[in-house]
């Protein structure tokens, strides 16, 4: 049996990359996520560290987290790279689903380590990933948004028929854009829902050197 950790961001992309996988009869034992620099937060998402551990746990699965800056981040993604190499991994799954920059990035990062990349979603309609993704009974909460792309209140909503109804013309349904990111808490590949409650809605301002767009976050904390 094939074993391969997972680049897991907690979101709907990479779960469902993580489905499709083992539904294949890939062993998939490590989850790998990146945290912002003093490790509170999950980079791009904003989820805390409690959360992340809760999902894995229920996904049956050991999670492993980095702190990195953004100039950090791939020199010490490849170092948690060759560390899974090391334990008898040779196989890394991602999430993305056509972006061709992203993919690129992730064979050299293998390639560095000595990975294999694999992309269990590349290619396929946007939309049906997500159809696929709702029709399999996951769940999940939208935790950050993009401010140029949708408003404030679209934040912490569930990621479901309604949210998707709702979005604007021009944003994509998977957020592939970068439009929102999402938390998955339930669903077929989880052995219980991680308990969870949502709090404020945060604001963050980027620099000028990061986009410079404003983004909104939901605080969510174990229930």
């Amino acid at each position: 049996m094939t074993t391969a950790l997972i680049s897991w961001s907690g979101g709907k992309d990479s779960c469902l990359a993580l489905w499709r996988a083992r539904n294949a009869g890939m062993r998939v034992p490590l989850l790998i996520t990146a945290m912002d620099e003093d490790g509170r937060k999950s980079r791009s998402h904003g989820v805390p560290p409690e959360l992340l551990e809760a999902q894995a746990a229920s996904l049956g699965a050991r999670l492993q987290r980095y702190h990195a800056s953004w100039a950090s981040y791939e020199e010490q993604f490849i170092a948690m790279l060759r560390a899974a190499k090391d334990e008898g991994i040779a196989h890394a799954l991602f999430g993305d689903i056509d972006l061709q920059p992203h993919r690129d990035w992730e064979e050299k990062v293998c390639a560095a380590a000595g990975l294999t990349a694999h992309l269990p979603l590349w290619g396929e309609a946007r939309r049906a990933l997500v159809d696929e993704f709702l029709a399999a009974g996951f769940k999940a909460i939208v935790v950050c948004i993009n401010g140029q792309h949708l408003p404030r209140e679209f934040c912490g909503r569930e990621f479901d028929a309604a949210f998707l109804a709702d979005l604007p013309p021009g944003v994509d349904a998977c957020g592939e854009n970068g439009e929102f990111h999402t938390f998955v808490y339930d669903g077929p590949a989880f052995s219980a829902p991680v308990a969870l409650r949502r709090t404020q809605v945060l604001q963050y301002d980027a620099p000028a050197d990061l986009g410079g767009a404003t983004y909104y976050f939901q605080e969510l904390v174990p229930a």
